[in-house]
């Protein structure tokens, strides 16, 4: 790696670091160094979902494939990043594996791939995350409520500059998913039973983390970004057209209509749907339905944004743990 990458052998390459978010769905990639507005300057990226998260709601514990699955996109990460000239690499897990019941061997890989076992991270530490993430240079009027839909749980916040009240509730698209079991396409029973599960976890979240009037509400991660990708029509994921824009709950409601009439192949062939979400799509939609049903919004502030970049964020600043 170090022979093909320094294409500029002489750049100053201090401060660049790596952060990746092992998610229950998804494993991303963020390489970046710090700009001196205080944000950051990107200069990698990479998502593939894995599903690390899967029958972890039923067994408590992680699948064998799934965890080679993750460790294999782990250590081609890790030998970007090196290529890349970091000089620290920060592995943040959540849901998934804070749910497991033993992640001895988990710990073990991820140790010898990346030099430090992973940091997993507390409901409140991921919104917190998130938040931080979410916000850093936004511009929209605070305070921010930034709601972030995992594949495991989905984590609500809500401050100015830094996170007042937070909240995070075992439901996520995954999670709702797999505890539903849904036909293909699924059913009107099925987006009822969908719609209880989320319900019942978000109805005692909204009354934890309250809305205040002129509070911007703020959705990231896979899919709250994939409904807009779809509610806007783009003919392949673009983040640029995305980042910023307005999803309304009306637009929240056709997209989900729209799903559910497809099967899992008429989904997984659409330009924007990133390739092992086409699944729990649905499940991630209604969840973001409920969200902005619960917290009263006709609309939300759509962000590429999201934990990964608070990971990266509190590296810059020194502020991770070492």
């Amino acid at each position: 790696a170090e022979r093909v990458e320094p294409i500029h052998p002489d750049e100053d390459r201090s401060g660049r670091v790596a952060a990746v978010d092992m998610g229950t769905n998804s494993i991303r990639l963020l390489v970046a160094s710090p700009k001196g507005d205080g944000d950051l300057f990107e200069l990698g990226r990479d998502m593939v979902i894995t599903r690390l998260g899967q029958g972890v709601d039923r067994t408590g514990r992680l699948a064998p494939a799934a965890l080679r699955r993750t460790m294999d996109v782990l250590a081609r990460y890790v030998r970007r990043a090196h290529a890349l000239g970091v000089e620290r690499i920060r592995v943040g897990a959540t849901s998934a594996v804070r749910d497991s019941a033993d992640r001895r061997l988990l710990d073990a890989e991820v140790a010898r791939i990346a030099g430090a076992p992973p940091e997993v991270l507390t409901g409140d530490r991921e919104a917190e995350l998130s938040f931080l993430g979410a916000t850093r240079g936004l511009d929209q009027p605070a305070p921010f409520l930034v709601f972030d839909i995992g594949g495991g749980s989905t984590e609500v916040a809500i401050g100015t500059d830094a996170v007042e009240a937070a909240v995070s509730v075992d439901i996520g698209s995954v999670r709702v998913t797999e505890r539903v079991s849904p036909s293909d396409p699924p059913t009107p029973e099925d987006l009822e039973a969908m719609r209880r599960v989320a319900d019942e976890a978000l109805g005692e979240a909204a009354e934890r983390v309250l809305l205040g009037s002129g509070a911007t509400l703020v959705g990231v991660a896979g899919t709250t970004t994939t409904v807009q990708a779809i509610a806007l029509g783009l003919e392949r994921y673009d983040p640029e057209a995305i980042h910023g824009t307005v999803l309304t709950r009306d637009s929240v409601a056709e997209v989900l209509e729209r799903l559910a009439a497809m099967t899992t192949a008429e989904r997984r062939a659409l330009p924007v749907m990133a390739p092992g979400r086409e699944d729990v799509i649905v499940a991630g939609t209604v969840i973001l339905g409920a969200i902005l049903d619960h917290w009263a919004a006709g609309s939300c502030v759509v962000s590429e944004r999201d934990i990964l970049e608070g990971l990266a964020i509190e590296m810059v600043e020194g502020s991770a743990p070492r």
